[in-house]
């Protein structure tokens, strides 16, 4: 079974155009809850009720609207929306093509996989193959589920992916975050450098798992055959109080001894923060 399409749109770079369908890069396996009376086991329903009133409101009644000051809305219709998409709003334009380790991991948002639309297995390949020898990143604009995103056409495994990021002016500055005042011994930033080392590899992603919803499952199903589920006290972890001494310890049960020249060696065969972003996400 084909995968469902969310978006359907066109890449363009000069003159050149590349219909492609969207499709989703990641699957959910959360589980998903409802609530229900536990009485009877219906689930629970929700009326959308005028707050002024307090009554229910038909579909009808309801409108889409901005307070643009208090207490005063400015109600939009379906045509006020439709009339803010811009020109060739089911267009991806590339404007720029950038180095991808260039974008800062922050900027990511979610990534989608573009195919080709059909006809369009020629174009599709011949821009995926350009983009993936290049090892450059298409950068540009498009517009999904009325409003317009910023977005990053890069290459994996031979499919166009379309990582959508944020604008630059939706990431915070980290005021206030960053401790101020503090300083870093020489020893202190060797060891806790080595410690690193100890647990440096290479990047295995099928090695990491959702163990929360692994035992939540086992949970529910236990619950499903009447059985009590006992609840384990977790410990809080303690303060840091001796830095040099926790470091060593950390250092002593380590699992690897590696040499510190190798380490090092390994750290620069490490992805890039790019790269590592993006494996993260999935």
């Amino acid at each position: 079974m084909a995968p469902r399409a969310l978006w359907t749109g066109t890449i363009s770079f000069g003159l050149v155009n590349v219909p492609v369908r969207m499709y989703s890069a990641v699957t959910d396996h959360d589980l998903h809850f409802n609530f229900v009376h536990q009485k009877d086991g219906s689930r629970i329903g929700y009326e959308k009720i005028c707050k002024k009133e307090g009554i229910p409101v038909p579909d009808d009644e309801i409108v889409k609207a901005f307070e643009y000051e208090k207490g005063e809305w400015v109600y939009l219709s379906d045509d006020d929306f439709e009339a803010a998409q811009v020109q060739g709003h089911r267009t991806f334009d590339i404007t720029d093509f950038v180095s991808s380790d260039d974008i800062d991991p922050i900027f990511f948002e979610s990534t989608y996989y573009l195919g080709p639309q059909e006809g369009a297995e020629r174009v599709y390949a011949l821009l995926a193959r350009a983009l993936d020898e290049s090892g450059l990143a298409g950068v540009g604009t498009f517009v999904m589920r009325d409003r317009a995103h910023l977005g990053a056409l890069r290459v994996r495994e031979g499919v166009i992916t379309l990582e959508r990021l944020y604008f630059s002016d939706e990431i915070r500055e980290p005021d206030g975050v960053k401790p101020k005042g503090v300083k870093v011994e020489k020893r202190e930033l060797e060891m806790a450098m080595e410690l690193i080392d100890r647990f440096s590899g290479e990047w295995k992603p099928a090695k990491y798992k959702d163990t929360y919803r692994d035992t939540l499952m086992k949970i529910i199903e236990q619950k499903r055959k009447g059985k009590k589920v006992h609840v384990e006290t977790t410990p809080e972890p303690e303060e840091t109080v001796d830095l040099m001494e926790a470091l060593r310890q950390s250092l002593e049960s380590a699992r690897k001894p590696a040499p510190r020249k190798r380490a090092s060696t390994a750290r620069k065969r490490a992805p890039s923060r790019t790269s590592r972003s993006r494996a993260s996400r999935r």
